[in-house]
């Protein structure tokens, strides 16, 4: 990988989590003449990755105020985003309920439940997360991969220009 690859991986791989294939994809694409055509072309990139990548790309999210979130091993960005939206302080009613929720889902589509959460708070996440067991498995891929582009959207937004 040349020096620009490397650093361009590096720079873009964390917007998607434990995912830096998407950056190394689209780094083939590049140069990209702004902040928005970048995004384009992360976007692009994992869309046109192949259905198995794409879904270790939505297996590779946590669960939401799931292990790794009491375990403390959540990605930084990961943290950031779930406290945001209050999901580190759940009453236990409400941890039970999106527990049960992620563990449903897991059941039905075989990867986590994945939202923007810096989009929502703890109760659209959690209605969002029951709405959206009604899905069929390809629709529910479909709208996991959009969410992944929202964060990755929101992580890019955060970053110095």
């Amino acid at each position: 990988m040349s020096d620009d690859r490397e650093a361009f991986v590096a720079t873009y791989g964390p917007l998607f989590e434990h995912s830096p294939w998407v950056a190394e994809d689209a780094y083939a694409n590049g140069p990209y003449a702004d902040r928005a055509a970048l995004y384009d072309g992360l976007v692009a990139a994992l869309r046109a990755a192949p259905r198995e990548r794409q879904l270790a790309l939505v297996r590779a999210h946590p669960d939401l105020a799931g292990k790794a979130a009491i375990e403390g091993t959540l990605t930084a960005d990961s943290q950031r985003e779930q406290s945001s939206a209050g999901l580190d302080r759940l009453r236990p009613d409400e941890y039970g309920a999106l527990t049960s929720a992620n563990a449903a889902y897991r059941e039905k589509f075989g990867f986590p439940f994945v939202i923007c959460v810096r989009d929502h708070d703890k109760d659209s996440i959690l209605a969002a997360a029951q709405a959206r067991l009604r899905n069929d498995p390809e629709t529910e891929l479909r709208t996991a991969l959009a969410e992944i582009a929202r964060i990755a959207h929101h992580r890019l937004e955060a970053m110095p220009a």
